[in-house]
């Protein structure tokens, strides 16, 4: 391989940013994909899976392997209770949700219109709108980069929590995934219980699936901007978690305060609330500012660069814990020369 020889990554990752690989492979089908990642990870050589883009910023010029999974299939078997669905990594997230409503598979319709790859859902387990994929994910497959071998973890075991899973902590760098399995009841209820979709839940008559459909992604497209027309990675910011006594002591200076009770007693603070609360929207650093719609979007105005985006990002943080003492979290991957690293090392 000439070092000397670089491929540009900009048509690859939806903040639209400068950046380039030595080395760039697509990978259509699985045995393309594993022979690729296990000949890179023997050397020794840095690797970077690319689904859809939409979850990664780019610091610098990638050291490595950039491998474009391409994998498609979707494959379907039943029961009485459920659909079973068998899909490739490579198959983008929101078709995959369009085949199923064309095929009357309800389930993942709040999920619409997320960005991103089948083969990235797991890592994150995006959520939004009440639903989260772990709700829905009966097994992962992997490859075991340490080992050659192609492993299946069933969904209860990948330890999924809010955008967690174990592909981020103890099979971080060390598992490429292959496809993934989802289980969707037969029995469909609809998820009414957040934003708009509340106005739904008012109704008399019944709600079908692809008036939930339409609904989240006519809400996204108002609040989130195209990607092709300003780039951006969608939400960029976790919201935070905090107790109940931080939110109650929040609440008494803040009486709008947005939050969401979980579980655990914990509150899930609205975290474009938060920036939006503090004045944020149109900050700017470089080329990269904060959206003047939603708060929770970094766009690319023209020709930003992945320092601008990371810089912007830890202002944002400083300002928030600043005002409210709660500390942020991004959601994207920082990616700097040799894989991903920490937002503060950027």
């Amino acid at each position: 391989m000439d070092s000397k020889t670089t491929h540009s990554l900009t048509q690859f990752n939806t903040l639209g940013l400068e950046a380039d690989c030595l080395r760039l492979v697509r990978a259509r089908q699985e045995a393309e994909l594993v022979a690729i990642c296990l000949q890179a990870f023997k050397q020794q050589e840095p690797i970077l899976l690319i689904g859809g883009g939409s979850n990664i910023v780019l610091t610098e010029t990638f050291l490595g392997t950039a491998v474009l999974v391409e994998t498609k299939g979707i494959e379907v078997t039943q029961d009485e209770q459920c659909y079973y669905l068998k899909v490739e990594a490579g198959e983008v997230w929101h078709d995959l949700i369009n085949f199923c409503l064309d095929n009357e598979m309800p389930g993942l319709e709040n999920l619409a219109l997320i960005p991103g790859s089948v083969g990235a859902a797991p890592i994150q387990n995006i959520g939004a709108y009440g639903a989260e994929l772990a709700q829905f994910c009966d097994w992962v497959e992997y490859l075991d980069l340490a080992s050659g071998e192609i492993k299946r973890l069933k969904g209860g075991d990948c330890e999924f929590a809010y955008r967690e899973s174990i592909f981020k902590n103890a099979l971080k760098h060390r598992a490429v995934i292959l496809r993934v399995g989802f289980v969707l009841p037969k029995a469909w209820q609809p998820n009414l219980s957040y934003g708009p979709l509340q106005e739904l839940s008012e109704r008399s008559q019944g709600v079908t699936p692809r008036e939930v459909f339409d609904c989240i992604c006519e809400t996204r497209m108002a609040k989130l901007p195209d990607p092709a027309v300003l780039g951006n990675v969608g939400s960029f910011f976790k919201n935070p978690v905090v107790s109940q006594q931080t939110f109650d002591a929040l609440k008494r200076q803040y009486s709008d305060i947005v939050g969401y009770a979980l579980d655990d007693s914990k509150i899930k603070l609205a975290a474009g609330w938060l920036i939006d609360r503090a004045g944020l929207k149109g900050l700017s650093v470089g080329n990269a500012s904060i959206h003047l719609k939603q708060a929770l979007v970094i766009v690319n105005k023209g020709g930003c660069s992945g320092q601008d985006v990371c810089d912007l990002a830890r202002l944002v943080i400083d300002r928030i814990f600043e005002q409210f003492g709660v500390r942020l979290e991004v959601e994207p991957r920082i990616i700097g020369a040799t894989g991903q690293k920490e937002l503060a090392d950027a």
